[in-house]
């Protein structure tokens, strides 16, 4: 087959239009279930303060009739607190990048301004979930929050051939991170271990946050309620929807929601009660104009934050789980 004489063709056109789409594909994910599933309050100070406080265990309480009643002692609450740590993502861009005519976003300011954002709350949700200590920073050293991982020191379930990773918890006004120990595998038996101690404890642990690897483990769990289900069929042609993982697990002591998260650490399952964490913003997420230096236009994106912790005891977690 040959070329028909004279005709002209695309490779020496000179004005071909390029065909580049408007539409700009991200698969990075942006999902944040820690965060996104616990309260939000404000905060005043770069070292926010609350207080815990629990009952007397249950005992024999009989008393004999007309007994004089002396005085009991009283404890007294607890005083707790976590730094605001400050996030930004700053972006500068040249005046002629912004006026040109760009593929998929009217302005580059705004594209990449809504792009930092999503950055910035993926950096948050590791930064609320992992085994980051706290520190109240100083002159050219920045502050940085207590994790959820960190505080969890009542309900820390491991192999009991593994007694090296330790947690301290809040003491003298700062969180330390975690000792990490010997992993070893995630087991069923060490699953139902943390959810009772956290529910007697007082907790609910309604979310057991893990990462992929274990999320999979899970899943093979005798206690898993849920392996698929039913959807309503607008025709005879559609099929029921079969869902390849556990969301659901069943124990003596409720219904616990199963959820992966991407950002928390793989090798610690998190068993939380989910009504005892709230984030407190000292500057919720903003945009700051910066000083306009040339022909350039400079943004940042920025948050003042921290992890509250209303009490520990009601969650837990298991450390040093194996991840492959």
């Amino acid at each position: 087959m040959a070329l028909v004489t004279n005709a002209y063709s695309t490779y020496t056109s000179i004005g071909i239009r390029e065909d580049l789409s408007d539409v700009i594909y991200d698969i990075s994910p942006t999902e944040t279930p820690f965060q996104s599933n616990i309260a939000r309050v404000g905060a005043t100070q770069k070292f926010h303060e609350w207080q815990t406080d629990s009952l007397a265990g249950a005992t024999s309480n009989r008393q004999i009739e007309g007994d004089t009643i002396a005085g009991a002692a009283v404890t007294p609450s607890a005083r707790l607190g976590n730094y605001c740590q400050i996030s930004r993502k700053p972006v500068t861009i040249t005046g002629t990048t912004q006026t040109s005519d760009a593929a998929g976003r009217a302005s580059e300011m705004s594209y990449q301004i809504a792009k930092m954002g999503k950055e910035l709350k993926r950096d948050m949700e590791q930064a609320l979930t992992q085994n980051q200590a706290s520190s109240a920073g100083g002159i050219g050293t920045a502050r940085s929050l207590a994790s959820c991982e960190s505080w969890l020191a009542t309900t820390n379930i491991r192999e009991t051939t593994n007694t090296t990773g330790t947690t301290i918890g809040f003491s003298s006004g700062v969180v330390a991170a975690p000792t990490d120990g010997t992993q070893a595998a995630l087991t069923e038996k060490l699953f139902k271990s943390a959810i009772a101690a956290t529910w007697t404890a007082g907790g609910d642990p309604n979310v057991i946050m893990v990462g992929a690897f274990n999320k999979a483990t899970v899943s093979g769990f005798a206690g898993i309620a849920t392996m698929y289900q039913d959807v309503t069929r607008r025709s005879t042609e559609q099929q029921a929807a079969i869902i390849g993982a556990a969301d659901l697990y069943i124990s003596d002591f409720g219904r616990h929601t199963v959820v992966p998260n991407r950002f928390s650490r793989d090798r610690t399952a998190l068993v939380l009660d989910m009504s005892m964490w709230a984030v407190a913003f000292l500057r919720p997420m903003h945009t700051i104009d910066l000083a306009k230096t040339g022909d350039a236009e400079t943004k940042s994106l920025l948050a003042e934050f921290t992890l509250v912790s209303r009490n520990e005891a009601a969650s837990g977690k298991i450390a040093d789980c194996t991840t492959s």
